[in-house]
């Protein structure tokens, strides 16, 4: 199931304005300068602005998404012509053989599941090539993000053009480690409408992630800091591995 913060067409047109600083996809662009890689593999690539960004560069970029109406919206984008959109998850993908896989963001956060979570990292082995790479981030649990999910810490009142004034906001609904579930409530002005988002995240260990990686024969080789959000974040590279 979808989180209708990315699948509901109304709030995946949203998601851009309501979150225009993308600064957090810079260290990921010069990753893949730093690695050399010419053909990425962006999973859970949402709107598409990581991938559309990477096309622009020349890069040849796959992105895969199980959310058809976030795809939509990616598929408009300045750069978009040159990247092969795919819907589903990373078991959906076709024969790849690319450099470097990505994971931005919450996704791979979103894997509650610990089933879920390898057959992910085994089609991401699959789909790169011998020696590819596999970037993504996930948050320090110690570091309990969630506080700072409350109305208070959240809300914006935006005005968006072609939408109206759009108040939202996100509020913490449960904590039941590793699992934190939470809400986000979005207000349309032009008509009153009230649209919510069930959201669940998964927030794994060092350790744990070092041990999933391991199963599915990758190296871990690295874990980064994000530079945006210093001891926030870890942001874990690995390499594959031959089974």
């Amino acid at each position: 199931m979808v989180d209708a913060l990315f699948a509901a067409p109304r709030l995946a047109a949203l998601y851009d304005p309501l979150d225009p600083d993308r600064r957090d996809l810079d260290a990921y662009l010069a990753m893949a300068e730093e690695f050399h890689a010419t053909s990425v593999l962006d999973v859970g690539c949402g709107t598409g602005t990581f991938a559309c960004a990477l096309a622009r560069r020349g890069k040849a970029v796959v992105g895969v998404d199980p959310a058809a109406a976030s795809l939509e919206v990616a598929r408009r984008k300045l750069g978009a012509n040159a990247v092969h959109w795919v819907h589903g998850d990373a078991t959906a993908l076709p024969q790849l053989q690319v450099d470097l896989a990505t994971m931005t963001g919450n996704v791979a956060q979103v894997f509650v599941d610990d089933q879920d979570w390898d057959v992910t990292l085994a089609s991401l082995h699959t789909a790169l090539r011998p020696g590819g790479r596999l970037v993504f981030e996930t948050r320090h649990p110690a570091r309990q993000a969630w506080r700072t999910w409350t109305r208070e810490d959240s809300y914006r009142q935006v005005d968006i053009p072609g939408v109206g004034v759009v108040e939202t906001w996100a509020e913490l609904t449960a904590v039941a480690l590793p699992l934190v579930s939470f809400q986000t409530t979005f207000v349309f002005a032009a008509d009153g409408a009230v649209v919510t988002s069930q959201s669940t995240l998964r927030f794994r260990e060092r350790d744990e992630v070092v041990m999933s990686l391991a199963k599915a024969h990758f190296g871990v080789v690295d874990v980064r800091d994000a530079p945006d959000r210093p001891d926030l974040e870890m942001v874990f590279v690995a390499v594959k591995a031959e089974r």
